[in-house]
């Protein structure tokens, strides 16, 4: 890692302004902003990853993009390269549940369909909706991150 301080509201902010301005869908925009501020050496191609993850996995309206980019983003921290490393994939699965269980603690569910229900996708309504989802699932994420790799949080939000 090669920063040892973590904005929350910064990747918070970011992560909603990819998916508010038409860069990125909400899984692509979560793993872009901590691309951006706090894993410059990420693949790419982890962003590439999310590209299927948007509307509910490929426009199927299953599980919410935003909560599979930011689980995403967890496996990229905290998960294993090596099938016998038993303790990170606990350590992985732990906080990936956290991340689903936050999200659908405030939101009740983790199903797009559910979640976007009577509302027409595209419209402003939907999109502010899932830029508060895409922002929400970053700031959990970079939490999770901050507490669990011992990271210093950048007190001042105004800070950037």
């Amino acid at each position: 890692m090669s920063n040892k301080k973590v904005d929350i509201a910064k990747i918070k902010h970011t992560a909603e302004e990819l998916y508010d301005t038409g860069g990125f869908y909400c899984s692509e925009a979560i793993v872009a902003a901590f691309k951006e501020h706090l894993y410059p050496e990420m693949p790419q191609e982890l962003i590439q990853a999310a590209s299927g993850f948007p509307v509910g996995v490929g426009r199927s309206k299953c599980m919410c993009g935003a909560v599979s980019g930011g689980v995403m983003t967890c496996g990229y921290v905290f998960g294993r390269t090596e099938g016998s490393d038993r303790e990170r994939s606990e350590k992985t699965l732990a906080v990936s549940k956290e991340v689903q269980e936050r999200f659908r603690t405030r939101n009740k569910v983790t199903c797009c369909s559910a979640l976007t229900r009577g509302m027409e996708m595209g419209s402003p309504v939907h999109k502010a909706q899932c830029v508060r989802f895409t922002g929400e699932v970053a700031a959990d994420v970079a939490e999770i991150i901050a507490r669990e790799c011992a990271l210093d949080l950048v007190e001042d939000p105004a800070n950037e």
